[in-house]
């Protein structure tokens, strides 16, 4: 799967909100994330717990550059995760552990975070996820959405979670 994104810094959730309501994005929920990464050769490599009632594993590929940019990734559904948690940490070892609280609203084929991360602060995130349309079209809806909220270069980040901790 392939997806266009962005991470930033966020002054303002409540602002975020208000502009994702006058966008017409709808808010589907919001969910406690506990999101462990592994120490793997390339790429990274996650579980990430929901709620306490779900998990999945996330490996996903992508530059580290502050800006709009491609991401490939892999999700699977992880029936036992403190098993498989267990295993991971043996075979692989924990790189860190990232905890926070995720709204998910959506815009046609893009899913807007905004997370309140631990020891972190607030940030925003844009995932255009490519699936029906032309990159063109993909990156369209992109911008509209980044524009419609406001963000601003300056406060585009490079790297995930995992590296601001």
């Amino acid at each position: 799967m392939k997806n266009l994104e962005f991470k930033a810094n966020c002054d303002s959730l409540h602002l975020l909100r208000q502009r994702l309501a006058n966008l017409q994005a709808e808010h589907r929920r919001t969910m406690k994330q506990l999101d462990t990464y592994f120490n793997v050769p390339q790429g990274r490599l996650k579980l990430r717990e929901i709620n306490t009632d779900r998990a999945e594993l996330i490996y996903y590929e992508r530059s580290d550059l502050a800006e709009s940019r491609y991401s490939n990734y892999q999700v699977c559904d992880i029936s036992e995760p403190m098993a498989f948690k267990q295993i991971a940490t043996m075979a692989w070892g924990v790189k860190i552990v990232v905890e926070k609280q995720r709204e998910l609203w959506i815009f046609g084929d893009t899913r807007i975070h905004l997370d309140e991360v631990k020891n972190l602060g607030q940030f925003v995130e844009l995932e255009t996820v490519i699936r029906d349309q032309t990159e063109k079209e993909a990156q369209a809806e992109h911008q509209l959405v980044k524009d419609a909220l406001g963000i601003k270069e300056e406060d585009l980040l490079s790297v995930s979670y995992s590296d601001l901790v």
